[in-house]
């Protein structure tokens, strides 16, 4: 069986090891959504990885309504990506830009939009008196086909920034996945009703992708079991394993899974974990991410229901995380106030273990 410090191919990307950096949002960007200096440090810090998959990043000004997070729609953003990639490749790494549309979940107070999705229905809140989230209006035909456009056009542009690839945000209740999910989908047309045509948006969106990038530069990630900011279903089974069918059968590099377990620390679910099924439905590479140490992630891999692990949030606190999971030293702990702060600190400001050690 593959250890987790072995190579794997993702298609066209050969990873030097299978410790994969899970999107993070990190609010570092402008006010325009342009990346900003410091995130080149950030990114270089984690090149480490066997592959950094971007924080999310917007496909269009409808589908980003999150304050400070990048973009990938403009010349700038373009351009302010470039040194980012660039820097990453310098330190030996792959990177890969995750494109992301919020869908119902873009905030109109942001982008001053009212938000577009599957259906007519507004995304909860803790603090309902508080909701930012607008009423979404049910996406025409015109506008689906537009927002498939807007994922071609932004793969087309991560590549010109010098990604290594993209992956398509399939998860947590976003666009994608509230064509998905049955409590999101309301619609009567192709594009709802039936699990094939719920599944119909993503594998359109891919496959827009895909004639951009190339099969072997495209991934998506999707998030098959419990809820996640409103968005549910009453039968994931029977949604999400046909579309890891059509998903394998359009030969995309890898699909990645985040899963919540019953004592999940950032999203938890009594809803069984569907990867099993999925990896009989899926032959190519399958990532797995949530909660992973590294015994659990060896033991992934081992079972052969992973072939990688993505980390996520022990990347923010431990930017040489592949290196001190292979020699077995503590893990720094990160400050979850400063996730989404502005500045540096909590953000480029965690040293390596060498470089603790010494001090």
């Amino acid at each position: 069986m593959p250890s987790l410090f072995d190579p794997i191919e993702l298609g066209a990307i050969r990873a030097a090891n299978r410790v994969l950096m899970a999107p993070l949002t990190r609010t570092r960007a402008d006010a325009d959504h342009v990346p900003t200096e410091m995130m080149i440090e950030y990114y270089r810090q984690r090149a480490s990885a066997g592959l950094i998959i971007s924080e999310a990043t917007g496909i269009s000004p409808q589908g980003l309504g999150w304050p400070n997070a990048p973009g990938i729609w403009s010349e700038a953003q373009i351009e302010a990506w470039k040194p980012i990639t660039e820097a990453v490749h310098e330190a030996g790494g792959k990177i890969i830009a995750q494109l992301w549309h919020q869908g119902r979940l873009a905030r109109p107070d942001v982008n001053k939009l009212q938000p577009l999705s599957a259906s007519v229905t507004r995304a909860p809140y803790p603090v309902p008196d508080k909701n930012p989230y607008g009423e979404a209006r049910a996406a025409t035909l015109d506008e689906i086909k537009e927002a498939i456009e807007q994922y071609a056009e932004a793969a087309r542009n991560a590549l010109a920034a010098g990604f290594d690839g993209v992956q398509l945000h399939g998860a947590n209740g976003y666009l994608i996945d509230q064509f998905l999910r049955d409590n999101t989908n309301l619609r009567d047309d192709d594009y709802g009703g039936s699990p094939e045509n719920r599944i119909r948006f993503m594998k359109e969106a891919v496959q827009a992708v895909i004639a951009v990038a190339g099969a072997e530069r495209t991934s998506i990630r999707l998030s098959p079991n419990g809820e996640t900011q409103g968005a549910d279903d009453s039968n994931p089974e029977a949604v999400f394993i046909p579309a890891a069918k059509v998903l394998d059968e359009l030969g995309i590099s890898f699909l990645e899974l985040r899963e919540q377990a019953p004592d999940g620390t950032f999203g938890a679910t009594t809803v069984p974990k569907l990867s099993p099924h999925i990896r009989k439905a899926f032959t190519r590479p399958l990532v797995l991410n949530q909660d992973y140490t590294l015994e659990k992630a060896q033991a992934d891999l081992d079972s052969g229901v992973a072939d990688a692990i993505a980390f996520g949030r022990p990347f923010i606190g431990n930017p040489d995380l592949v290196e001190r999971l292979r020699n077995g030293v503590p893990l720094a702990q990160d400050n979850p106030k400063t996730w989404y702060s502005k500045g540096p600190e909590g953000y480029i400001d965690y040293p390596a273990y060498q470089e603790q050690a010494a001090a």
